[in-house]
């Protein structure tokens, strides 16, 4: 299911990265692509997770969700629906800080770098496919087989540090 980046020439790689209704194609393409329906609630999830400008809890969506739907809507339906975005590479959770965020290219298979500023919240995403290569190369060393690297980088972004 995952493909291999074996880059050589690691930073040249090119991949779309989209926004609004063109990232909304690209996710509900890669959701069926999974063998998933791009049902109306998922699409309203999807929505209200691209409207954050930081990782957002299930909560926060479901909020988000409800006011949209104007009805309420529990967390718990929206954090399977987030599973199953993250499982098809759609959102991207933080594990440390327990939120999501929208993958801008859905169609590419990447590790994930979190830059996470403990300031503001706010959750920059980098590919770095040799560090993350690096540490993959290092799991399957110990024994790892198709391990997935998430790293997650805590401290303070340029905007917090320059304030």
């Amino acid at each position: 299911m995952a493909h291999a980046h074996n880059h050589a020439h690691s930073d040249a790689h090119s991949h779309v990265l989209h926004e609004g209704a063109e990232l909304k194609a690209a996710a509900r393409d890669a959701l069926e692509k999974s063998g998933q329906q791009w049902t109306t609630m998922r699409a309203a999830v999807f929505d209200a997770l691209v409207q954050f400008d930081r990782p957002a809890s299930a909560y926060d969506i479901a909020e988000a969700v409800s006011k949209a739907e104007g009805r309420r809507i529990a967390a718990n339906s929206i954090y399977r629906i987030l599973d199953l975005f993250v499982g098809s590479n759609l959102a991207r959770r933080v594990e440390s800080v327990n939120a999501y965020v929208a993958n801008a290219h859905p169609d590419c298979m990447h590790d994930c770098i979190f830059l996470v500023c403990d300031t503001c919240g706010q959750a920059t995403h980098i590919d770095d496919d040799s560090l993350s290569g690096n540490v993959r190369r290092a799991a399957e060393k110990a024994g790892f087989a198709a391990a997935r690297p998430i790293i997650e980088v805590h401290g303070t972004c340029a905007d917090c540090a320059g304030a």
